[in-house]
């Protein structure tokens, strides 16, 4: 089968659990096994009693797929992925983005199956949203990155996630927009990652958090309401207030 392990917790897909109990061994494993456990969801059907079925068209091997799971029936760890060709169906799924569903994966019925090939596409969710740039990596004149942040209810600034790598005419638009921060600074003493579930620590400068930035994101979240993906952006929003950007978590 070609399929996908997930995690559950808490309504939605948690894929930083995931990730937790690739890195531990042994007795840890275990114990995560046990707190966290895994479901494999079905994709696809490439073999069945020792026949190989890439070949075939993809109609006829969700046919077969669809067959596993109800003669004899296939249950927990193992789920299958829905499947339709109805166009309202497919928009209804994408607004299941508050249990961690990114988007969703296009197939030709007729296509075989190539692990080389470029047939599938992945239709990702995204939305346009503001943040507040509470740091940066390399000069806060022409930045390489922001790290981005969002009030929470009490008043503290929350880490929100971060933007890719931005061009050089996008970092030249904020010359004159950013101040280094003083010791004051919300996240003074806190430490960034070079990316989502690494431990490779990022060289930053704490500036000022005023200067709101509208950027485009991925809706997956990890457990803690941060943007799993980093965010694209897409303009300095000096005109708009820090204040009025929306609190952490929305």
């Amino acid at each position: 089968m070609n399929g996908e392990l997930v995690v559950w917790e808490a309504g939605r897909l948690a894929f930083e659990r995931l990730q937790g109990r690739l890195r531990r061994r042994g007795a840890a494993a275990d114990r995560l096994a046990q707190e966290w456990p895994a479901h494999f969801v079905a994709f696809d059907l490439l073999r069945l009693a020792g026949t190989g079925r890439p070949a075939r068209p993809y109609w006829r091997r969700r046919a077969a797929l669809e067959q596993l799971f109800t003669e004899p029936r296939l249950t927990a760890p193992w789920t299958l992925c829905p499947s339709t060709t109805d166009p309202d169906t497919v928009r209804e799924w994408l607004s299941w983005t508050a249990v961690g569903l990114e988007g969703v994966v296009l197939k030709r019925l007729q296509d075989p199956y190539g692990p080389a090939m470029r047939g599938w596409l992945k239709y990702k969710v995204r939305e346009t949203t503001e943040a507040i740039v509470g740091a940066v990596t390399g000069p806060p004149t022409t930045p390489r990155s922001l790290l981005l942040g969002r009030y929470e209810t009490d008043g503290r600034l929350q880490y929100a996630g971060r933007t890719v790598t931005l061009s050089p005419a996008a970092a030249g638009t904020f010359t004159g927009l950013l101040d280094p921060a003083g010791s004051e600074h919300p996240w003074t003493g806190w430490t960034f990652s070079a990316g989502w579930g690494t431990n490779q620590k990022l060289n930053v400068t704490l500036v000022r958090p005023e200067l709101v930035v509208e950027v485009h994101i991925d809706v997956a979240r990890d457990s803690a309401g941060r943007w799993r993906h980093p965010a694209r952006l897409h303009r300095p929003r000096s005109d708009v207030p820090a204040g009025d950007v929306a609190p952490f978590g929305d």
